[in-house]
């Protein structure tokens, strides 16, 4: 995807698609609650999403097991059980950031800290990777920052594998970012990064590319993407930290940290390794609020057996 206008084709109405067409209007419909009513509806769906069993339970199960082997059965339990409610709230809140009015994202209760690292590399001409992880609100985060930080983003993502959802989002995501670029589109990323401008980047899922080592994430080796090293290194960007989080009673804190220090280094594994650490950070911050659901340990070092079995 990139800055073109998503343009609709007919054969986008097909009945193959009929089931894309309604979660799409299920997303709209939730975006016109207000904010704490949109939250209720989402802490019930996941009281439901909780409550059914399923192999994404299974999954997030394992993946707190091998992250926190500290916490004993009854916390990784509640941790467990505190995660899968989440999701309820993570389908309200990207209902609300990519349908959302901006009415509507200017109720948010928000703080942002550490716009003035962005501010910094844009006054001296130099781009910014603006780099998080994937949190239930990460869509939500992104929006906050654009229209309530005033910093003008660009992301990248994996496309969809409905074409109508895919048309949908697209569509709304061109409302605020300023473009988007498909994880295909290296070259356009490093120019445009070369040009001065932010893009957001969250390079920790397991992708099984050829771009990735092995590196610890939670003391667990982990197929990581090597991609930040290789975008930062080919445009001269920096590297600034993406922190962000629910909060308790409502809203959301972001915080982007200065940028990272020596970055790119010599060394791809060794770069790649320490933007786990910092992905690590991010997750202790919030850890009911992390994507636990997704299979972060897939790839296993040659002769090593799966850990999701």
């Amino acid at each position: 995807m990139n800055s073109a206008a998503a343009r609709f084709q007919p054969g986008l109405l097909s009945p193959l698609h009929w089931p894309a067409w309604i979660g799409i209007g299920v997303l709209w419909l939730l975006s016109r609650l207000p904010y704490r009513a949109l939250m209720a509806a989402g802490r019930c769906l996941g009281g439901l999403i909780a409550w059914l069993p399923g192999s994404r339970r299974r999954i997030a199960q394992r993946n707190i097991a091998l992250c926190f082997p500290g916490l004993d059965t009854v916390q990784q339990a509640r941790l467990l059980e505190q995660n899968l409610r989440d999701v309820g709230l993570m389908l309200a809140e990207f209902a609300l950031a990519w349908m959302g009015s901006s009415r509507a994202i200017a109720r948010v209760p928000v703080t942002i800290e550490g716009i003035e690292h962005v501010a910094a590399a844009t006054a001296r001409g130099q781009g910014v990777l603006l780099t998080g992880a994937h949190f239930s609100h990460l869509e939500l985060a992104g929006r906050l920052l654009v229209e309530r930080g005033g910093i003008e983003l660009a992301g990248m993502y994996r496309e969809h594998g409905d074409a109508a959802f895919e048309w949908a989002i697209r569509r709304s995501r061109q409302k605020y970012a300023a473009t988007m670029f498909t994880k295909n589109e290296v070259r356009a990323c490093v120019r445009y990064m070369k040009a001065g401008g932010c893009i957001w980047y969250a390079p920790d899922q397991d992708m099984r590319g050829k771009d990735t080592v092995f590196v610890p994430f939670f003391g667990v080796p982990a197929s990581t993407l090597t991609a930040t090293h290789h975008l930062a290194r080919l445009s001269g960007a920096c590297v600034i930290p993406f922190f962000h989080r629910r909060l308790p009673d409502g809203g959301y804190a972001l915080r982007l940290e200065a940028p990272l220090a020596g970055f790119p280094g010599a060394d791809v594994t060794t770069d790649t390794a320490r933007i786990n650490a910092m992905i690590e950070r991010m997750v202790r911050e919030a850890p009911s609020q992390y994507l636990w659901i997704h299979r972060r340990f897939k790839s296993r070092p040659a002769g090593q057996e799966s850990l999701y079995r």
